[in-house]
């Protein structure tokens, strides 16, 4: 899709916008930060229960710590600086030590707020954005703080070693560290330094060849005396090189010749971690309440011992037939958003009890969605074959271990297993209720006449699109695949592609997945394709009943779902790095193509408009007419969402990209000038706010839930007080395991 060049008039704003603090690169003193209540739901749990849900939260804990090994070379030493400094003195006692070291009140603060935010991430990259984050404070006043704190007293050497290691690389900004990317693009530990794409694209078809998948594993580049590159393949897993008894992993783990690359699969990345893991995971299994949960446990013990994501596979068809459980959770290597290459899991792991009143609303919608999916623009030939009915429920999360928490979730992300076995939708019910909300004085980029309506029916109309994109979103559609031997799962004969109106001429063979083939677009693809489907079906009435709203109520959750979607983005220009001309985030970058193609519809559907604000600095209104959504907008959406289908189901890779990066291309193309824009945008951008989550404790044979103030403070306590037995211990691992791998990440020459 062609862009037309920018005009002059876009000129005008960016002049007016002026060059861009670094605020992009901090946290503000005044973050938002909010608890996390499931008091009520932990009430009503059984002893059982109880134990069940405190032993997966502790491995859940202990699985998070991973992700610091899997964000950037420092992570792990911050951290470990970090759990040192609040374990010899909580926030108000080092509080007294600041100010007596010459630090304001401000200064105090806003390292408090960056220490809440390293723990919060696990990292000091945003997990929502992938943008770095520095402390808002001089770094000699920090290193007064640090090196005359009690722990600096206690431990000199360690401590001073540790900040020695991370203190430049915590507050640098020079280009390469500001963002996560691959090579010159941005800092990863996916990858080892020398690492570029076309690398990362040879290692996905080295291991398609292999039948092995990239979830688990990490890419390490090795330059031999002959000048020749060689790659290790590093799976994680507790066991290493020692001998047992399984095959499925052990004949893997050896030398290959690929393309005329060398190739060594290992295995072992993260193991003391993951034992810790494995231990809590058997602990929590003499409490399952059925055989589903203690076999989908052992297969998760058997996949982190092993390595092997075939056992996780198995463990996720159990979980799948776990219907409707009191404790739900899932824990592993999950979501591929912030591998460069979009292939490799970040560690998560939840724990959650189900809140039956919302549940009961999402049983009716999986009840009707078979009837729904019969709505969706593309032919029946491109919808699964039979709908599998999922469990969705909605869910006060307990524990949500990884480097961030989101709204809903559709899990497994195993291709083979959605299509065949199907998946389970969650809706995250308590998070919800406190990261969504909105003031009104903070609410960017709206007419005043919107305000009001927009804080009234924002939390209904985002449970319709979160019910709607996880169940109806992410559970829709078919891949055409040609297996192994050669069978299709579909009839080359009589189906046809709408697009072209010829056969079908592509799909994918057996190996390939979803993730694979369509790598660095694969997630914001799959959004946007989710978010759409949220936004086409809000408009059926029998949606809007379900969720109990009707006549003008029902009309104003419409609205204000689409209202929302199109100031998303506005908003998501914050995640746009115009240097390399990349997006840092899947959903926002989503949510801007959609903003894009409603734009593209025409009629005065929806316009972005720049002003000046009140304080007279640059400003933006997003208009929205809601007497066209339907008339303009509803056929807009069903023609881009049909071809987003058609091109995921025949796996064309090449026609996928021209269409959604055409759409996510950020231009000074007049009338928008959305280059300009997010100057505009980051000038008045609020922080994500912070999550302070609950500790179990195990006092006796009881498990008590312990709850934090919602504060910075209280972020830090709950993370001091979540390892108390084995904080040393966990510390010195982390810094040993990021010590091994620390020559690996030199950057591109």
């Amino acid at each position: 899709m062609g862009e037309p060049e920018a005009g002059s008039e876009c000129a005008i704003g960016a002049a007016a916008a002026g060059p861009m603090a670094d605020t992009q690169y901090i946290l503000p003193n005044d973050i938002g930060v909010s608890s996390l209540d499931c008091r009520e739901a932990f009430r009503l749990l059984s002893s059982t229960e109880r134990l069940y849900a405190h032993y997966l939260s502790r491995a859940a804990w202990y699985g998070g710590l991973a992700v610091l090994l899997q964000t950037s070379p420092e992570a792990p030493y911050i951290y470990a600086l970090l759990s040192r400094l609040f374990r010899a003195q909580d926030p108000d006692q080092l509080r007294q030590h600041a100010l007596a070291e010459g630090l304001t009140e401000e200064e105090y603060q806003a390292f408090l707020v960056y220490a809440a935010g390293v723990y919060s991430n696990m990292g000091n990259y945003k997990s929502f954005g992938d943008t770095k984050f520095v402390p808002n404070l001089p770094k000699e006043k920090l290193e007064r703080v640090i090196l005359g704190s009690e722990a600096a007293q206690q431990h000199p050497e360690e401590v001073r070693g540790l900040w020695q290691t991370c203190g430049e690389l915590m507050f640098s900004l020079e280009s390469r560290l500001r963002h996560l990317g691959l090579g010159k693009e941005g800092i990863t530990t996916y990858f080892s330094g020398n690492c570029t794409m076309e690398d990362a694209k040879l290692a996905q078809d080295f291991l398609d060849s292999q039948n092995l998948s990239a979830y688990n594993t990490r890419l390490f580049k090795e330059i031999g005396q002959d000048g020749k590159p060689s790659y290790v393949v590093r799976l994680a897993s507790v066991l290493g090189t020692e001998p047992n008894l399984d095959s499925e992993m052990t004949s893997k783990l050896k030398s290959y010749e690929f393309q005329g690359s060398h190739f060594r699969v290992t295995r072992g990345d993260y193991a003391p971690i993951l034992q810790k893991v494995v231990e809590h995971l058997e602990k929590a299994k003499a409490y399952a309440a059925n055989s589903h949960q203690e076999q989908m446990l052992a297969q998760y013990i058997e996949s982190f011992t092993q390595g092997s994501i075939e056992a996780h596979k198995k463990g996720s068809r159990f979980w799948i037939q776990d219907k409707g459980p009191i404790v739900e959770s899932y824990i592993g290597f999950i979501e591929s958003y912030r591998d460069p290459f979009g292939s490799r899991g970040e560690f998560e792991g939840f724990v959650a009890m189900v809140n039956k009143a919302m549940s009961a609303k999402f049983e009716w919608l999986v009840a009707s969605a078979e009837q729904l999916l019969k709505e969706l623009p593309w032919p029946p030939a491109f919808e699964k074959d039979k709908f599998l009915t999922p469990d969705f429920t909605s869910l006060d999360v307990l524990t949500f271990a990884g480097s961030g928490i989101p709204a809903g979730i559709n899990i497994p992300n195993y291709d083979d297993l959605r299509q065949t076995e199907g998946f389970k939708n969650v809706s995250l019910g308590n998070v919800l209720a406190v990261a969504y909300a909105t003031q009104r004085e903070k609410l960017t980029f709206l007419e005043e006449e919107d305000k009001d309506l927009y804080i009234r029916w924002k939390g209904p109309s985002f449970d319709v699109q979160v019910g709607l994109h996880e169940l109806l979103g992410h559970g829709s559609g078919k891949l055409f695949v040609q297996d192994e031997k050669g069978a299709f799962n579909f009839d080359q004969e009589t189906v046809i592609n709408p697009e072209t109106g010829e056969q079908i001429q592509s799909w994918y063979q057996s190996g390939e997945t979803w993730d694979s083939k369509f790598s660095t677009i694969a997630s914001s693809y799959e959004e946007c394709r989710a978010e759409s489907v949220g936004l086409y079906l809000c408009l059926h009435p029998r949606v809007l009943e379900i969720f109990g709203f009707e006549g003008a109520d029902a009309e104003d959750v419409v609205y204000v779902n689409w209202l929302n979607m199109v100031r998303a983005g506005l908003l998501a220009l914050e995640f746009y790095t115009p240097e390399a001309s990349s997006w840092r985030q899947a959903h926002m970058q989503a949510r801007f193509v959609i903003l894009r193609v409603l734009l593209e519809a025409g009629e005065g559907l929806v316009t972005v408009t720049p002003t000046t604000g009140s304080d007279g600095r640059p400003d933006a209104r997003v208009r929205l007419d809601r007497d066209k959504i339907r008339t303009v907008g509803k056929p807009a959406l069903e023609r881009f969402l049909r071809r987003l289908q058609v091109l995921k189901s025949t796996g064309d890779v090449a026609g996928g990209r021209a269409l959604y990066e055409g759409y996510a291309a950020v231009t000074d193309a007049p009338p928008e000038c959305f280059l300009s824009l997010r100057d505009t945008v980051l000038l008045r951008k609020e922080a994500r706010k912070l999550i302070v989550q609950p500790n179990t404790r195990l006092e006796g044979s009881e498990v008590q839930l312990l709850e934090y103030e919602a504060s910075a403070a209280g972020l830090i306590r709950s993370f001091s007080e979540r390892f108390l037995e084995d904080g040393p211990e966990l510390e010195k691992i982390l810094t040993q395991l990021a010590t091994a791998d620390a020559q690996c990440w030199k950057g591109p020459q």
